[in-house]
């Protein structure tokens, strides 16, 4: 059976129609021949919403992913080196839980401004499955960019920069936490981007991910303590690929999807696929995570930490560039962990309103995960571009046996994962 770590978001997925907004993007030139990143003249393109989007509940849930289809109008091949997005302003912003910007290459764009519905825009919850073509075709829409809370300015690393396809479209995903709020929001990005010519390295984010399993603390019950119930509560709130994708996780993983070992840590080792250099690395776990760790080689005498988190802030989330890229072959491996305290979820305010549930990896912001973001680099320092190829190139990693670091190649592969670990402990 072949595994990734996306399959899951593909299946049972529906695309509903949403309150109407329009993203109205506008290029602006830099005017300042001065204002350069790496040698080359920055192009800044600003994406602002036409009309403020008002969140809602979808399923009977507290929670809304609500995707838009932006059109930058990049005429030329480009990278980007730098993103930031913009959650609004006032009162309204505490409900965006996060951001994340995919790439629609141009032999996509047309089944994505199909899926847009006239500019409506479409409820994505996990990603945004808009295309309904198999997995080879949403492999083809790597991510961008990600923010969350605490994050401001993504400046890339120096010397590299994130490919932007001439004609391709962006897919702007924003979660919406209902539990703190459901105001109108006028969220809007913002792109420095540089001419192809420059001679960058380019980027591509992968992610790390361990599914969590953490029962309710002793001393507190609750017909969804239950993991069952809640992994049916889970179905009807976000869709059957939820659970879909949790099974199929446990099973990457090395667990038994019907009986995971539970507690509050969980970690997966991955393998790396491709040769290249890490250069930075991002945490991102819910409300009741404290603690989380990358690590590159685990139990070997290369055992090396790339990143350490032990006090997580889910309001002060941020991607770290590694002062030393670190180089990587194929075959090696790197874990991530995370640990969490269940009482949070009796003790903060917005969960507090909730009845008490066992927790797993869920789209909810009453959920949780376990998701590491880790940049990669080629090795090669003169590495081109294909910009023909469907997402600019960017085949670091995947199409692999035996596991993988979900470097993923938007091409001629699917990833797989045959003998990762994972832990999990009380």
């Amino acid at each position: 059976m072949r595994k990734n770590l996306r399959a899951g978001f593909l299946v049972g997925a529906a695309v509903a129609v949403a309150t109407a907004v329009t993203l109205v993007a506008v290029p602006v030139a830099n005017s300042s021949a001065s204002t350069q990143v790496d040698n080359a003249k920055v192009t800044t393109i600003t994406t602002h919403a036409a009309a403020p989007y008002t969140p809602q509940p979808i399923n009977g849930g507290t929670d809304d992913y609500h995707c838009t289809l932006i059109d930058p109008h990049v005429t030329k091949n480009s990278f980007i080196v730098s993103s930031q997005f913009f959650p609004g302003s006032g009162p309204s912003v505490k409900e965006v839980h996060h951001a994340i910007l995919f790439l629609v290459p141009p032999n996509l764009v047309s089944d994505a401004r199909t899926a847009d519905n006239n500019g409506q825009g479409w409820t994505c919850f996990g990603e945004p499955p808009v295309l309904g073509k198999g997995l080879g075709q949403f492999l083809s829409m790597p991510w961008l960019s990600a923010w969350a809370p605490g994050h401001g300015k993504d400046v890339m690393p120096l010397g590299t920069g994130t490919p932007l396809p001439a004609k391709s479209l962006i897919i702007m995903q924003v979660h919406y936490n209902l539990l703190v709020g459901d105001r109108p929001v006028s969220p809007h990005t913002q792109l420095d981007t540089v001419p192809a010519a420059t001679k960058l390295r380019p980027t591509s984010i992968q992610p790390l991910v361990s599914t969590p399993n953490i029962p309710c603390p002793s001393g507190v019950t609750g017909p969804l303590c239950d993991r069952q119930a809640e992994m049916t509560d889970l179905a009807k709130r976000f869709g059957s690929y939820m659970t879909l994708f949790d099974a199929g996780m446990e099973a990457v993983c090395g667990n038994d999807p019907a009986n995971p070992p539970q507690g509050t840590t969980t970690s997966c080792t991955w393998h790396i696929g491709t040769a290249g250099y890490i250069v930075r690395v991002a945490p991102h776990m819910h409300l009741i995570g404290t603690s989380m760790k990358i690590t590159l080689n685990p139990g070997t005498s290369k055992s090396s930490v790339l990143m350490n988190v032990p006090k997580y802030n889910f309001d002060y989330q941020k991607a770290y560039n590694l002062k030393k890229w670190v180089k990587v072959t194929p075959g090696e491996t790197v874990k991530v962990s995370c640990t969490y305290n269940p009482r949070l979820a009796q003790e903060l305010p917005a969960l507090r309103k909730l009845p008490p549930h066992y927790i797993t990896w869920g789209d909810g912001s009453s959920d949780e995960m376990c998701l590491g973001l880790m940049w990669e680099v080629p090795q090669n320092s003169h590495a081109k571009v294909d910009w023909a190829h469907p997402t600019g190139g960017l085949t670091l990693g995947g199409g692999h046996q035996g596991g993988g670091a979900p470097a993923w190649e938007h091409g001629s592969g699917t990833p797989t994962a045959s003998t990762p670990s994972s832990t999990t402990t009380g």
